[in-house]
């Protein structure tokens, strides 16, 4: 593959933005679109390729705006179709490309559709467009809600209509040709005004199978069990559909699937030729706090994307699952749904959490690929677990009575400035939809900026290196013998040429020398890698590496004899 032909999101940095919780411009405590324009500079200073923003089309917000009652116009507590634009012409203008996120899975209760369906009459064309089925005690099947409970609710007249979400968010109907001809009219819609990509939220949802049939046993909906509503073969019709759209446009549109399935192998067939062009790899950031669990994962993600021809992707955190920095302390993977009352112990273990989140990320970002960060983890955030009953939103803890806290701990205002809340998020003296912990001054941007140990520091040099060193991003990985089974050690070779990279970086030791990452994800210190240190997530101990560290070394090109 040429790098004409090369898309440049093969090894792009990709940077989530929750937009409730980025930045706020008015000062009524939640983020919107004006806020992210003014902190764009960040984003630039920090180094990624990339934003993805979380919905901002209108919305009842049941789920955090997940749930859309109209598909082509911003929620008035977000802003304006004009402050998106100017979002847009404004990251443009930095050199950051800008991905959305499309729901076509469900729809809110407060859609046009589904208010006129729920007047209509049973068995009427309004209700066709969604799964309707005829009254009964019971619900239709055993099919149970992501966000716990039964998956069926009943209109009015004691129909039942499905939602594997919340019950304001009805699942459409995707046999249904109006519902095909809707979305691919949503898709034209922003791309037609320049966005360079979509997210895809629950890619694996949309197609049922026919006659929707009993799961029998139980299911997590989330987690890759194999069920009659997930991951079934007729969605990848849909995207080849897409595809056909978003080849329409120049320069290249790009479409990445939120599908959690069944390992990266299932993963793979999201982007076979003439699909979308990522998939999120969920095998990875669910990958325990263990050197042969990584390796297994980053072999089996590597090869699967290699058979279809597509770029792995690597992904730590995002705004559904316990930030990686609480996580990583308890040593578990993630697990989409947030937080339950028995993770609050890794609130005791931050300073454990976050040595294994600086390994890690450098870890990540030495791999081949695009990776996709989740806002503040540059600055090291953990979860907020005790955040207070009534300040909690998201329908998970309403809907466990409490037995589940949800994902509202992932999504706290990020602090940008000063000593107490709001920390620069919003104007002085206002108050933020989730309230920030007390203790964050010392993790603020500005205060992390000029500090060389800080974790925006590390983020920052391992994303300049990154995007300077030839070796990283796109290309191959050797692995090295490391010495034990609690160690990963790898080299990307001279030779490689991601996308992204601009003039090889002198300290990487320029084309000819290799990059090679060592991870210590043991209980003892081991010997580093001969070399020059080019960056390390923790300081080395008379020349070792400690536990729960990583680094990457520029060393000569080994022409694949891993000497180690």
């Amino acid at each position: 593959m040429s790098d004409l032909t090369r898309s440049w999101s093969r090894d792009a940095v990709i940077y989530e933005i929750y937009v409730r919780s980025f930045a706020d411009s008015d000062g009524d405590g939640i983020g919107d679109l004006r806020g992210i324009t003014q902190r764009l500079d960040h984003l630039v200073d920090l180094g990624v390729d990339a934003v993805w923003l979380t919905p901002f089309y209108r919305s009842p917000m049941a789920d955090g705006g997940y749930d859309i009652a109209d598909h082509r116009d911003v929620d008035p507590m977000f802003g304006t179709l004009a402050d998106f634009d100017a979002l847009l012409a404004a990251a443009h203008a930095r050199g950051l490309r800008v991905i959305i996120d499309i729901v076509p899975n469900h729809v809110s209760s407060q859609h046009p559709w589904f208010v006129a369906a729920a007047n209509a009459e049973p068995g009427s064309p309004e209700r066709q467009r969604f799964h309707v089925r005829k009254g009964g005690s019971e619900p239709p099947n055993d099919w149970q809600s992501v966000f716990h409970g039964p998956a069926w609710s009943r209109l009015p007249d004691g129909e039942w209509y499905l939602h594997l979400f919340a019950p304001e968010q009805p699942d459409l109907n995707w046999d249904h040709p109006d519902v095909r001809a809707e979305f691919a009219d949503i898709l034209r819609f922003w791309l037609d005004r320049g966005v360079d990509g979509i997210r895809i939220d629950v890619a694996h949802g949309l197609v049922k199978a026919p006659g929707l049939p009993d799961v029998g046993h139980s299911a997590g909906l989330l987690e890759g069990t194999s069920t009659p509503y997930f991951d079934q073969d007729g969605v990848h019709e849909i995207y080849r559909q897409w595809r056909s759209i978003l080849d329409e446009y120049t320069p290249e549109r790009i479409a990445v699937a939120e599908a959690w399935v069944d390992g990266p192998a299932r993963a793979a067939r999201y982007v076979r030729p003439g699909e979308l062009h990522q998939a999120f790899n969920f095998a990875f950031l669910g990958t325990p706090w263990s050197a042969p669990d990584y390796r297994r994962v980053i072999d089996e993600s590597l090869a699967a994307m290699t058979a279809v021809g597509a770029p792995a992707t690597w992904v730590l955190s995002n705004h559904d699952v316990v930030r990686h920095a609480s996580r990583l302390a308890t040593g578990r993977g993630g697990v989409a749904g947030g937080a339950s009352a028995t993770d609050s112990a890794a609130a005791a273990h931050h300073a454990l959490g976050l040595r294994r989140a600086r390994a890690a990320i450098l870890l990540t970002l030495a791999l081949p690929g695009s990776v996709y960060l989740y806002q503040g983890e540059e600055l090291g955030l953990p979860e907020v677990f005790d955040l207070p009953p009534q300040a909690r939103q998201d329908p998970i803890f309403g809907r466990t009575k409490g037995a589940e806290l949800g994902r509202d701990g992932c999504r706290v205002p990020l602090p940008w400035s000063g000593t107490a809340p709001p920390y620069g998020f919003g104007p002085p003296g206002s108050r933020p939809w989730l309230p920030q912990p007390a203790d964050w001054a010392a993790l603020t941007v500005e205060a992390q900026r000029d500090d060389p140990h800080s974790t925006l520091q590390l983020y920052r040099t391992a994303l300049r290196l990154r995007r300077s060193a030839a070796q990283l991003g796109d290309g191959e990985l050797r692995w090295w013998s490391a010495p034990d089974d609690s160690v990963l050690v790898f080299e990307r070779p001279a030779g490689n040429a991601p996308v992204n990279a601009q003039a090889a970086d002198a300290r990487a030791g320029g084309a000819t020398s290799s990059i090679v990452c060592a991870v210590n994800l043991g209980q003892h210190a081991v010997p580093a890698p001969a070399g020059e240190l080019l960056v390390a997530s923790g300081p080395l101990v008379d020349g070792a590496l400690p536990p729960d560290t990583a680094g990457w070394w520029s060393v000569p090109a080994t022409g694949g004899t891993p000497p180690m």
